[in-house]
């Protein structure tokens, strides 16, 4: 079995550098017709710096508003104020682990390389304890944040990364935005509407219902624009193009003449059939016949959940075929996309009733996933080495984060008559050296 792709001995890593990022563009900067004054950025995970699967401060100060705000910053100096953790936090994920740093890691074959490996057993639960202060955050971007829960008065009850930065236990995320009173703002929104239902395999919860999501996402923008406040608005992106969901090809069984007849022996009455080399894995499929099972299919992905050294030594995905929670089907793939562009359709829609700039999010990503050149470095979706995300494999590094920004810089300058510098993200980090 060729697990290869999962594999990181032996590349070449790119070293953490704590280098203040410098600003391309021309030197005559301008704020245009935007005014800056009070900026705040919205968003979920991934607008919170949320990356290695954890909140630590590294991340919150290289995350896509603290980028923004820098370009804005360096024209016209405003106060961007985050929910800093300390510098000396191992951070928490949403599952109360630490961060992922690379580390070496022995699998069951007894090969040991570079992989990621938490920090420390347990997240620092400290993090989570109200750091408000009286004054509200620029950054209102929160780690599982969905659409519906802005008006949602319980919320610090329900997210203690919300808990954390409410001005009082019974505040909604909106009443914190709003006392922001914010002059520009950037919205990057929805993904996390998505993320639990595409990262178990389909099996928890559910598609964002469209309609539910349009009268949410109207009502921020009611709020946000209720001064007369512009901003940037971003579609969501089509995230199973992430590490986390093509790690593990489909066809990544490599099987030897032995292995080979096995399976053959096995499946040949079901009439599945196997060769010598590159094979599909088998999976679970209520749908597919009498017994429930099929080879994959191309296109369909394995999630990065799946035990790999069940994949390796214990015969997952051939004669124990993968469950429906570590696969996402052509089906629910094409139900998943056909959905994702309904809700950016709304967001697009909104953007122009609004009047404000509109990010596309799918074609940065798609440039990332053909190999995006940046200053002599190819950033790809490979990973860890493809320089591109995080160690999670679904959130970005600070290098993406700052690139991301760019997108959201330029549509500012465009949409608002301005000048902002972009951020060169040449030194910013692709990865933790254990």
């Amino acid at each position: 079995m060729n697990l290869n792709a999962i594999s990181i001995l032996g590349v070449v890593l790119i070293i953490t550098s704590a280098c203040v990022p410098k600003y391309e563009g021309p030197s005559e900067s301008s704020i245009g017709d935007t005014n800056p004054e009070r900026f705040v950025m919205i968003g979920g995970t991934f607008g919170s710096g949320y990356t290695n699967d954890a909140l630590f401060r590294f991340g919150q100060e290289n995350s896509i508003g603290a980028f923004i705000h820098q370009s804005i910053n360096s024209v016209n100096t405003i106060p961007f104020n985050q929910p800093l953790t300390s510098d000396a936090s191992v951070g928490l994920s949403t599952n109360g682990l630490s961060r992922l740093i690379l580390g070496y890691k022995t699998d069951c074959l007894n090969e040991t390389s570079l992989s990621p490996v938490r920090e420390t057993a347990l997240g620092d639960a400290s993090i989570l304890n109200n750091i408000y202060s009286g004054s509200p955050f620029n950054n209102m971007s929160i780690p599982n944040l969905r659409s519906g829960a802005f008006f949602n008065t319980d919320y610090s009850n329900q997210n203690p990364f919300f808990s954390r930065m409410a001005s009082s236990q019974s505040s909604s995320v909106i009443d914190d935005v709003n006392s922001i009173d914010a002059t520009f703002f950037s919205v990057f929104l929805g993904l996390d509407d998505f993320m639990p239902y595409i990262k178990s395999g389909t099996r928890n919860d559910s598609l964002p219902d469209i309609i539910t999501f349009e009268t949410n996402y109207r009502q921020i923008l009611e709020n946000l624009t209720s001064n007369g406040a512009k901003g940037v608005v971003s579609t969501i992106p089509d995230i199973t193009s992430a590490p986390y969901f093509t790690t593990v090809g489909w066809n990544d069984l490599v099987l030897d003449s032995a292995n080979n007849a096995t399976l053959n022996n096995i499946y040949n009455p079901l009439e599945f059939y196997f060769n010598e080399g590159e094979n599909p894995f088998m999976i679970e499929d209520p749908d597919a016949n009498m017994f429930g099972i099929r080879p994959m299919e191309e296109g369909e992905l394995i999630i990065l959940t799946v035990p790999l050294d069940s994949v390796k030594c214990y015969k997952m995905g051939t004669l124990f075929p993968f469950r429906n929670e570590f696969i996402l089907t052509q089906n629910e793939l094409q139900n998943i996309r056909i959905h994702l562009n309904s809700i950016n359709d709304v967001i697009r829609s909104l953007a122009i009733e609004f009047d404000l700039g509109l990010v596309e999010a799918g074609p940065f990503f798609d440039k990332i996933q053909s190999k995006f050149p940046y200053n002599g470095i190819n950033l790809s979706t490979t990973f860890v080495s493809g320089g591109a995300y995080g160690l999670d494999g679904i959130r970005f590094n600070p290098r993406t984060n700052a690139l991301f920004a760019n997108e959201f810089i330029k549509l500012i300058n465009q949409k608002y008559n301005a000048n902002y510098p972009l951020v060169n993200a040449t030194n910013l980090d692709a990865a933790f050296f254990p």
